[in-house]
């Protein structure tokens, strides 16, 4: 019988959270996508995994003794994976780096440079995610490395290095009548419907909502996007308005959209992340030093941007 790993992640997850919703925030899906998929595991097992109730997710006896096996298979799987994966790298010379929408900054392109230059006969293949993937596919593998905004969902499991802050700006539709302003404070914008990215992105989500920034005043949701242009149209559409980087107003400048400092709200910032098993991996380390110089000298000639101390150097294990 062949049963998709797809299936058994998203059961270890409903039997670890023990509730299906924390399980599809954890796994990036909708609540409804996640019971579909495990009945169907369970219809293709045959077996009851799960009784159900209100007050969650409880394991049967069948579903304690996969739950026993399953993480040990999965792991020896995500090491197999990633070693096939690694070695057709190797062979063809690329580096997989994730990013999502300006990844890197002004920083991005000298660090290829750099990289290409310390590593001869090496590419470096950019892949953009959608927000719905905070972690631009380095969760799952399809990455070596990702240029990423903190935090975000799986930040715990992976090494991560802080490279540098930037202010977050407010994005909002040019009619709007806090346009006219040269500073908002962030209070005045708690009432204001927000342009969120997708519920199943967790605190990377509520990062970009300030949501613990509002005094405990609930936020107000005018639309769900996962795609720069998607988002950028909602907010020129009136729909709402957006925190965004600073950097922003540089890399996704339109016209019927307006950018402004805001008071009141905490910096962004930037990191490199990785998978603990490539900790000895030459070539991830050589573009993570790559990242780490470059954000240094730019931040040099960049006022709005603050170079991150040791203190703020993450590497977490899982």
């Amino acid at each position: 019988m062949d049963i998709d790993t797809r299936l058994l992640r998203y059961f270890v997850a409903v039997a670890e959270e023990g509730n299906l919703t924390y399980a599809a925030q954890r796994l990036f899906v909708a609540q409804p996508t996640l019971t579909k998929q495990i009945k169907q595991l369970e219809s293709r097992l045959g077996v009851v995994l799960f009784t159900r109730s209100r007050a969650g997710m409880a394991l049967t006896e069948a579903g304690r003794a996969l739950a026993e096996r399953v993480p040990a298979l999965l792991a020896d799987w995500d090491h197999v994976l990633r070693a096939t994966k690694s070695a057709a790298d190797r062979a063809a010379r690329v580096l997989r780096v994730g990013f999502l929408a300006s990844a890197a900054n002004e920083a991005t392109p000298r660090i290829i440079a750099e990289f290409t230059r310390r590593r001869p006969g090496w590419k470096v293949d950019m892949r953009q995610a959608a927000w719905s993937n905070p972690t631009a596919g380095l969760s799952t593998g399809d990455v070596d490395a990702a240029l990423l905004r903190l935090p975000f969902p799986g930040q715990d499991a992976l090494r991560v290095e802080v490279l540098f802050s930037e202010p977050r700006w407010i994005a909002l539709p040019s009619a709007h009548p806090f346009a006219a302003r040269d500073r908002i404070d962030f209070a005045d914008l708690w009432d204001e419907p927000f342009v969120a990215a997708p519920p199943e992105t967790g605190r990377w989500r509520d990062h970009w909502l300030a949501a613990d920034e509002r005094d405990g005043r609930p936020v107000r949701i005018g639309a769900v996007t996962e795609h720069p242009d998607d988002w950028l149209s909602a907010i020129a559409n009136g729909y709402g308005v957006a925190l965004a980087p600073e950097s922003s107003a540089r890399f996704y400048a339109r016209p019927g959209i307006t950018y402004r400092p805001v008071n009141g709200v905490s910096p962004s910032r930037v990191g490199v992340a990785w998978a603990p098993a490539d900790d000895s991996n030459p070539v991830v380390r050589a573009f993570v030093r790559c990242c780490s110089e470059f954000s240094s000298e730019m931040i040099k000639g960049d006022t709005s941007a603050t170079l991150c101390d040791d203190t703020q150097t993450e590497a977490n294990a899982p």
